[in-house]
């Protein structure tokens, strides 16, 4: 079985534009992710998907630089554009991570992959069931389910995201969450706004060098409680609570946006 990477990279954030590249301590944000998921088990391939905006060509330019593969597709259709990485890729499965995820754990990359291999499960994540802190996000998944989300999804929160569409049909699609004694759900690692850079920067300075799990992390975040307080308060996942607006928008195209409707 083939298990390909996809990273998931675009510049054009609305929070915080350029992220992907975004400086943290002398290295893009891009290349620690990429090194990162290089490093975790069982990952045959690592591929970076971006679009074909002309902002995401800075993107393409530090792939090629860094011997980096890269796909481009769609800007706005991201799960047309995965499952055509997916399928360019030779890919038997894919593993799902964003480029906005510096601080990702490559062990817990591993036990996602090891809970797939087990068979049984089309799609198996740490993300439903929340445990881990917000930014060691991992989902696998096999391509013959993402070929199907991809012909069959309709809604724009299925399209512009790319797996609603799979984890919203358990019927359809077998899976599993992986999740760990401790609930640490609480904690944000993820970079979406400024205070997440600063939070991401502060962490890394503290890591010394071959100190990259989520155990060192936590530990440098618990030995100081201001590092978390810099990002508190930020809600999670405010894209996809976008995209489910504009699945309303699209259910109900006469209501204007903020109409209760018509009961």
């Amino acid at each position: 079985m083939t298990i390909v990477a996809i990273i998931q990279a675009r510049m054009s954030s609305t929070r915080l534009p350029g992220k992907v590249l975004a400086d943290v301590n002398g290295t893009p944000m891009l290349a620690m992710v990429v090194a990162r998921v290089r490093r975790a088990r069982a990952v045959d391939r690592v591929v970076v998907a971006t679009s074909t905006g002309c902002a995401d060509d800075a993107i393409v330019r530090f792939c090629e630089e860094h011997g980096i593969e890269v796909f481009r597709g769609s800007e706005d259709d991201v799960l047309d554009r995965y499952w055509r990485a997916a399928q360019a890729s030779g890919a038997d499965a894919v593993v799902r991570v964003t480029a906005d995820c510096p601080l990702i754990d490559p062990a817990v990359i591993g036990l996602v992959v090891e809970d797939f291999e087990r068979g049984g499960a089309d799609y198996v994540s740490n993300t439903i069931t929340r445990t881990f802190p917000d930014g060691l996000d991992v989902e696998v998944m096999r391509v013959e389910a993402l070929e199907r989300a991809w012909r069959e999804a309709a809604l724009p929160s299925e399209r512009e995201h790319v797996t609603p569409y799979i984890w919203k049909h358990p019927e359809l699609f077998p899976q599993r969450q992986v999740a760990q004694p401790d609930d640490l759900s609480e904690l944000r690692w993820t970079v979406d706004e400024p205070r997440d850079l600063e939070l991401v920067r502060e962490v890394a300075r503290r890591l010394p060098p071959g100190h990259e799990s989520m155990r060192h992390v936590l530990s440098i975040v618990q030995h100081e409680p201001a590092l978390s307080a810099l990002n508190a308060g930020i809600i999670s996942n405010e894209g996809y609570l976008r995209s489910l607006q504009h699945d309303q928008a699209v259910a109900d195209p006469d209501n204007e946006p903020g109409d209760p409707g018509n009961g």
